[in-house]
């Protein structure tokens, strides 16, 4: 797929490119119609006899080096390229070429080097975006052979219709009480404009052709204004392996979660997560998972809780770009404390969504989410036992302006369906979120 993409966006540049070119005989003819049919040993075999005396010829070097590469001749695709570059090292799709070959032959750097040197000559947007991938494949192959450090800076802007989760009622019945509370204006939900900026490290180190290290630090600080006591900061830390046999990707991390609210501590989550990851194909992959973490209040100690998370998942890839995936999961959560069994659930979710291909640079994503909680305990307070169904639906798109930045506009939509009035609630937000990778 990624070749057929290149070959496309080469054909591009190709026809819009500037560079010095020359008349084409009845060989060159031949060997540029073989390789438009896909038939790059043909072409390879047409013109090697001849290379010792056209070699020098800059139309016949060219076609002779992409030939060779496709055929996977990679080395001697090189040689040819290099006899062009020597005489015009402004042809971008010389320079386009042998890239793909350095990457072919494991040397990355070099590689990385020619792809940069051909987008900074302002080729097309097609083109631009044809290499970008080939530059993730490099950056693909740099983490499976060494020790990588990647990272990430954001910042986003938006407006969120229920920046606390809280019901819209002024009031509700305490059935277990005898009475009605009237809930004060933090217990009610507050809608208002947000900003957050937020950062990421990752690092990966091969201890073998199998077995990856990793680690990340992630952090988000969030401000709403004109709700700062609801201002929050959030951290996560992880740290595990990653191991690869065949199709299957098994991957273990330990994780750390600390959540503080309007500066102060209000829950840390610690634990660990597990995925089994298959790879059918090409284009389907199936996965299971597992997640352990321990929930502690540090304000509410009686809502400290063990939270488990199980499930499969099963993802698509079509031709034309697009994906498609759906998840099913299962989560409890046991309260520490066996005297308020109530606030701890059992619960079952689903997930569906996927993303397509707009343009060269823009891709469109949407999914869905639904899940049912039913509480372990009667509440005393409401007489009743908690049920929540919980609706989610997020659309946006994901703009890619130059290699390493994205803007992503993005809107939500959350509804919890409960019995209980002082937990149901709706919540809106739509964002634009700006991010620099590294």
């Amino acid at each position: 797929m990624l070749k057929a993409l290149f070959r496309n966006a080469m054909t591009v540049l190709l026809l819009s490119a500037v560079a010095q070119t020359t008349l084409a005989d009845s060989l060159t003819d031949q060997a540029q119609a073989l390789l438009d049919q896909g038939k790059a040993k043909d072409a390879f075999n047409l013109l090697e006899p001849l290379e010792s005396q056209r070699a020098g010829d800059e139309n016949f070097d060219l076609l002779f080096g992409i030939a060779a590469i496709d055929a996977g001749q990679n080395t001697r695709g090189v040689f040819a390229l290099e006899r062009v570059l020597a005489l015009h090292p402004d042809n971008a799709r010389a320079r386009a070429e042998i890239a793909r070959a350095y990457l072919a032959l494991g040397e990355t750097d070099a590689a990385k080097q020619e792809f940069e040197s051909v987008q900074n000559q302002g080729v097309p947007p097609e083109v631009s975006a044809t290499i970008d991938r080939y530059m993730d494949a490099v950056d693909r192959v740099n983490a499976a052979t060494r020790t990588t450090l990647r990272g990430f800076v954001e910042a986003s802007l938006g407006y969120d219709t229920n920046v606390n989760a809280a019901t819209s009622k002024s009031s509700v019945a305490l059935p277990g009480y005898g009475g009605t509370i009237i809930l004060d204006s933090d217990s009610r939900a507050i809608d208002a404009w947000f900003g957050t900026v937020g950062g990421g490290l990752n690092v990966s180190s091969p201890i073998s052709n199998e077995v990856v290290a990793v680690a990340g630090l992630t952090g988000v600080i969030r401000n709403n204004f004109g709700a700062s006591q609801f201002n929050n900061v959030s951290g996560d830390a992880y740290a595990g392996l990653v191991v690869t046999r065949d199709k299957n990707v098994f991957s273990l991390n330990a994780q750390f979660n600390q959540y503080n609210l309007s500066g102060d501590r209000y829950r840390t989550a610690s634990g660990l997560s597990g995925q089994w990851q298959h790879n059918m194909d090409a284009r389907n992959q199936l996965s299971a998972f597992v997640q352990y973490a321990d929930l502690r209040y540090q304000t509410q100690s009686i809502r400290n809780a063990d939270r488990w998370v199980a499930g499969g998942a099963f993802a698509h890839a079509y031709r034309g770009g697009e994906v498609a995936f759906a998840s099913l999961y299962g989560v409890n959560e046991t309260t520490h404390d066996g005297d308020v069994p109530w606030l701890g659930f059992n619960g079952v979710g689903v997930r569906a969504g996927g993303q397509l291909n707009y343009n060269a640079k823009t891709i469109l994503f949407a999914g869905g989410s639904i899940e049912y909680r039913h509480y372990s305990a009667e509440d005393p307070a409401y007489l009743a036992t908690r049920k929540d169904t919980q609706y989610d639906l997020v659309i946006g798109s994901t703009y890619t302006p130059a290699r390493y930045w994205t803007v992503t506009p993005r809107l939500t939509w959350t509804f919890d369906d409960s019995n209980i009035e002082l937990n149901k609630y709706h919540r809106e937000t739509a964002a634009v979120i700006v991010r620099r990778e590294f």
